[in-house]
């Protein structure tokens, strides 16, 4: 399969009163076409910060981009123009925002706000953008659409609004999508109901998605392969299946611990990871999860490269990670 994106070293930095965050810090990987790829990892480790990176939305003058390539289809988007950065976003890239409320406009019609991204990257009439509107919204399950079109985002419930915001990514047939953290403030059924729908017009229409997620549940349904980002790196990658049955950072296998289980006993207790995750403008020498780290050895002082390890494709950022090939998860 072809690359669609490659991310090679970015790094992406944040100057505030504190000092200087590197938020992404060297980070690389990449999604083929029509494939669904996982970047998972607690808040403020660096996974938003990745995807707005790759739409050049980071907030300038404190915001920047220091370094790497984001090459989408052969062109490195670091090197464009900020006007055809424009064509890029909505027409070949499409972002889904953390939540629809703050990212719609709200005294914008909802058909407004479909047709806009339709006129701009497709040339579109008013009544051809209406039509294709009215077809997003009935794709994506709205009843009663054309009505719809005449609708505020108050007057959507959240799961609505949130199958707003994969019609209105969905609008101008892009290549790739990144969902950053979907499901955000969603109920458990309408969460489901979202991802359901994302991978089915994935497969249906060979759309390539990114996910960004903290939720392990969404990675093992969704996801083709995994990268697990700590402090702004990465520090596994796999596919789905390696990660889940043979993790090979302790920070993955806390993740895994961490998470309840219906085949454990009820009163069997949570293993929860220990600490706080670090400050990005003041990491601790050498690997950035050793403070925390239950496997911690001498040399976690230096700073461990993501080297191959267990299946072909997976790789850990750990001195001991094969040690860990006997750790069981529960």
């Amino acid at each position: 399969m072809a690359k669609l994106l490659e991310v090679k070293n970015l790094q992406t930095q944040f100057l505030t009163s504190a000092g200087v965050v590197r938020a992404v810090d060297g980070v690389s990987y990449d999604v083929d076409e029509g494939e669904t790829v996982a970047l998972v990892g607690e808040s403020g480790c660096g996974k938003s910060v990745s995807a707005l990176s790759i739409m050049r939305l980071v907030a300038e003058p404190a915001g920047r981009i220091v370094g790497g390539e984001i090459v989408f289809k052969g062109r490195d988007l670091l090197k464009l123009s900020e006007e055809e950065m424009r064509d890029v976003r909505g027409r070949d890239i499409a972002m889904i925002f953390q939540e629809p409320m703050t990212s719609l406009n709200p005294v914008l019609t909802i058909g407004r706000q479909l047709t806009e991204g339709l006129e701009i990257h497709l040339g579109m009439g008013p009544a051809a953008a209406s039509a294709r509107a009215i077809e997003l919204l009935g794709l994506v399950g709205i009843p009663d659409p054309a009505r719809r079109l005449a609708q505020y985002p108050h007057q959507f419930s959240g799961g609505m609004r949130q199958r707003m915001m994969v019609a209105m990514a969905l609008g101008c047939n892009p290549a790739l999508i990144l969902a950053d953290e979907p499901t955000t403030a969603l109920d458990v059924t309408i969460q489901a109901q979202v991802l359901e729908l994302l991978q089915d017009l994935s497969r249906r229409l060979g759309v390539a998605m990114l996910i960004i997620t903290h939720n392990l549940g969404v990675v093992a349904r969704y996801a083709d392969r995994v990268n697990v980002m700590y402090a702004g790196r990465i520090i596994e990658r796999g596919t789905a299946a390696e990660i889940y049955a043979d993790p090979r950072h302790p920070y993955t296998l806390g993740l895994l611990r961490s998470v309840p289980r219906l085949d454990e006993p009820i009163r069997a207790k949570l293993d929860p990871i220990e600490g706080q995750p670090p400050d990005l403008s003041r990491l601790p020498p050498g690997c950035a999860f050793a403070p925390r780290c239950a496997y911690r050895v001498e040399r976690c002082t230096e700073v461990p490269p993501l080297a191959a390890c267990g299946a072909a494709g997976h790789m850990s950022a750990c001195w001991v990670s094969a040690s860990l090939a006997k750790e069981p998860v529960a």
